[in-house]
C-alpha cells in the first residue's frame, strides 16, 4: 500500500469530522514523512536487537548480555526483513492496494491463505483454518483457532496505526478488519491498543499520555485494558524502579495463557502480558530511545517483539529529533567513533535509510503510477 494514498484518503474522511466541530490537528507533510520513517525504523531496530534473546527469559528479567543481543551492529537490520513482525502486515498492506481501504476480513484473509512464508501460534492457526474451508473472521475465532488470544495481531498492526496519525477510531475500523483474521478478544485488542498509541505518538510526545491514550481504543472491562491500567498506577507509584513493576505484573498476570506451548513452560506468549511489557518499555524509556529498548527487552518473553513495538512508537514520537539525539549524543563525548562504539546510536540513521529502502521494495510495482505531489501541510 503506498502511504501518501491512505493519508490523502484519511484526509477526506476527517473532513467530515473537522466540519461537526471535531479537535483538527496540523501536521507539515515534511513532519509526518519523518514520524512514518521514525516508526518503521525503530521497528526494524527493535526487532533486530532483541531477536537474539527472544523467548530465552521466561518469566524473568534478562540479566547480562544474553546471547550477546546488547552487540548490536547495523548488519543486523539484514535480519528484520525476515522477522514477523515486518513481514505479515505487508500482506495486509497489498490487500489495500489491490481491493482499497473498504476490503473486508474474507477478503484480508483470503490473501494471508495463500501465503507462503512461516507463521508461528494464532498467525499458523489461522491460515490453517482458512486452507480448510473456515473463512474469516471465523479463522481467528476461539471456535478454531486456539491462539486466539495470542500476540500475533499485536505485533502486526504497527501498520495500521502508521497510516492513521491522530485517528483512533479510523485506526479501530481497519483493526477489527485484519484482526479478527487472526485473533480475538484480547487478542484483537492489542493490535487495538498499539493502533491508538501509534496514531496518538503523531501529535503528542508525552509517552506516558501516549499509553493512556491507547488505552482508550479497547473496552475498558477487557482483561487487556485492566493489565495496562496496572502498569500506569503501578509505574507511577514505582517511578524509579521499573523492576518493581515488572515483578508486580508478573505476580499478577503471568498466567492463564490458553497457549499449550506453555503447559510444562514458563513461556508465555500472551497478547496482555507482552503488551504490558510494550507499556512498561514506554513508561520508563521517558522518551529515550535505548532505555526503552532495555526495559522492553529485558522484560523477557517476546523480548524481540516487544521492543520493535515499543520502539515503533516512539520512533513516531521523535520524528527527526531521532537525527538531534544523535548529535547530542555525540557531542557529549566529542567522539566521531561514537557511531562505532555506541551501536545503537548509529543504527538509527542506519535503519532510517534502510526503511526507506524497504518501503520502496514492497511498492516498487506501484512506482509508475506515483504522481507528483505539491509540497504543503495536511489537515488531519
Amino acid at each position: 500500500m503506498q502511504w501518501k494514498v491512505v493519508i490523502a484518503a484519511l484526509s477526506f474522511v476527517m473532513l467530515g469530522s473537522a466540519r461537526a466541530g471535531a479537535e483538527t490537528h496540523r501536521i507539515s507533510r515534511v513532519a509526518l514523512e519523518d514520524k512514518i520513517r521514525g516508526g518503521w525504523a525503530g521497528q526494524m531496530i527493535g526487532v533486530s536487537y532483541g531477536a537474539p534473546s527472544e523467548f530465552q527469559s521466561k518469566g524473568k528479567i534478562i540479566e547480562g548480555n544474553l546471547n550477546k543481543y546488547r552487540d548490536w551492529t547495523p548488519e543486523r537490520l539484514r535480519n528484520a526483513i525476515d522477522q514477523d513482525d515486518l513481514y505479515v502486515e505487508m500482506t495486509f498492506a497489498e490487500v489495500m492496494d489491490i481491493i482499497g481501504l473498504e476490503a473486508t476480513s474474507e477478503q484480508y484473509g483470503e490473501m494471508f491463505k495463500a501465503s507462503k512464508y512461516e507463521l508461528w501460534h494464532a498467525n499458523a492457526g489461522a491460515r490453517r483454518a482458512l486452507s480448510r474451508g473456515i473463512h474469516a473472521p471465523g479463522s481467528g475465532h476461539p471456535r478454531y483457532n486456539l491462539h486466539a488470544n495470542d500476540i500475533d495481531f499485536q505485533i502486526e498492526s504497527d501498520f495500521i496505526g502508521l497510516m492513521t496519525p491522530g485517528l483512533p477510531q479510523e485506526a479501530n475500523k481497519y483493526a477489527d478488519r485484519v484482526g479478527r483474521v487472526m485473533n480475538w478478544g484480547d487478542g484483537l485488542y492489542g493490535g487495538m491498543f498499539f493502533g491508538g498509541m501509534y496514531a496518538a505518538a503523531f501529535f503528542e510526545s508525552d509517552t506516558r499520555q501516549v499509553v493512556r491514550q491507547g488505552l482508550l481504543s479497547i473496552p475498558a472491562e477487557s482483561g487487556y485494558a485492566q493489565v495496562i491500567r496496572d502498569v500506569l498506577a503501578w509505574s507511577a507509584e514505582h517511578p524509579d524502579d521499573w523492576t518493581k513493576t515488572w515483578a508486580l505484573i508478573e505476580g499478577k498476570w503471568d498466567r492463564d495463557d490458553a497457549c499449550p506451548d506453555g503447559a510444562l513452560d514458563p513461556f508465555n506468549i500472551d497478547a496482555r502480558l507482552n503488551g504490558g511489557y510494550v507499556a512498561l518499555g514506554l513508561l520508563y524509556g521517558k522518551g529515550d530511545f535505548a532505555k526503552t529498548l532495555e526495559v522492553a527487552t529485558r522484560a523477557g518473553q517476546d523480548s524481540d517483539c516487544n521492543p520493535s513495538s515499543a520502539a515503533g512508537i516512539l520512533g513516531v514520537i521523535l520524528g527527526d529529533q531521532i537525527e538531534i539525539n544523535l548529535v547530542r549524543a555525540i557531542m557529549t563525548d566529542a567522539n566521531p567513533w561514537l557511531f562505532l562504539t555506541r551501536p545503537i546510536s548509529g543504527a538509527l540513521i542506519v535503519a532510517s535509510v534502510a526503511s526507506v529502502v524497504f518501503a520502496l521494495w514492497q511498492h516498487r510495482r506501484h512506482q509508475k503510477r506515483l504522481a507528483q505531489s505539491a509540497d504543503g501541510d495536511a489537515d488531519f
